[in-house]
């Protein structure tokens, strides 16, 4: 396929896009997307049978979700890819999507990333007892958000959606105490239901029991650059992944910073793998004149070239 874009950016979600069935439709009708489903059988013997069946609340467990996002999401790219032909320039994924996108870029296994984020997914689950910690979705201007978290022990900005959307994270208490300064300010609060404060310090435990796998897991040269979610720079050396990966576990998601970074080197389209359409409504939030287009299910595969759309 020829396409007027040259320069296709490649996005991958994170937690809270899964679905019941995601991806299945895909490995129906593309054998590259029936692949990866083949390989997540050999390596997570069950996680199908959720993806498949659930219920919802099994899939929807941070050591299910997680691998089995990153089932699904590179089912979809491989099968675009089997299908057009076309390559990346440049790829990102949102906190867990970030494990996606190295997949995509070559420089991760299918199989080594679903290893990974499973034991990923366990850790982080671990790592905070229920009810200790909190994630809240505020509404306002990032800089107020920052100012008020810094002033406050034990909580800090976890995920930098848009310019008006910075979901905070930490201790339950020192949440509670940054949502009732931020209200004060004239932000609005909203609680996520979420099952640990990802993306803050009490995340160390995680980050200190993935490490050893990361560091140990054989990496390959990356085929285009992915954007850190720590740094919101691109990485084109595979030597570098283990850190970030690790530093990312308690680190802030620069989100924005990461789609501005993608718009200062030429995106001309953004193509969201996977299934839901988060990343497509944060990075129009971020960047309104770009173009965005989802690939999630086998008719957007299908459908993908339809350049008047």
């Amino acid at each position: 396929m020829t396409s007027p874009f040259s320069k296709i950016a490649a996005l991958f979600p994170g937690q809270g896009s899964h679905a019941l069935g995601m991806g299945l439709d895909i490995a129906a009708q593309y054998g590259a997307a029936a692949e990866v489903f083949a390989q997540g059988q050999q390596v997570l013997p069950a996680l199908g049978e959720v993806i498949e069946h659930g219920p919802l609340q099994e899939l929807t467990l941070t050591a299910n979700q997680q691998p089995a996002l990153v089932l699904a999401s590179v089912a979809a790219y491989r099968a675009w890819y089997a299908r057009t032909g076309l390559i990346p320039f440049a790829a990102a994924g949102h906190s867990l999507g970030e494990y996606s996108a190295l997949v995509a870029s070559g420089a991760l296994s299918l199989a080594d990333a679903l290893r990974l984020t499973h034991k990923r997914g366990k850790l982080m689950q671990q790592a905070v007892a229920v009810g200790e910690g909190a994630m809240v979705a505020i509404m306002g201007d990032a800089g107020a958000v920052q100012e008020v978290c810094s002033g406050i022990e034990g909580v800090q900005p976890a995920n930098y959606n848009t310019p008006s959307q910075t979901v905070i994270s930490g201790q339950k208490a020192a949440v509670e105490q940054a949502v009732t300064e931020l209200k004060a300010r004239g932000l609005k609060a909203v609680p996520l239901k979420v099952s640990a404060p990802f993306h803050c310090p009490l995340m160390q435990p995680a980050a200190e029991g993935l490490a050893p796998d990361l560091q140990a897991v054989p990496l390959e040269p990356m085929q285009f650059p992915v954007i850190a979610n720590v740094t919101a720079q691109p990485v084109s050396d595979s030597a570098q992944v283990p850190d970030l990966l690790t530093q990312q576990i308690t680190a802030s998601v620069q989100w924005v910073k990461s789609v501005e970074h993608l718009r200062e080197m030429g995106t001309e389209l953004f193509v969201e793998f996977g299934p839901g359409t988060v990343l497509a409504g944060l990075v129009k939030k971020i960047a309104p004149e770009v173009r965005v287009v989802n690939v999630g299910t086998a008719q957007q595969v299908a459908e993908f070239g339809n350049w008047e759309v």
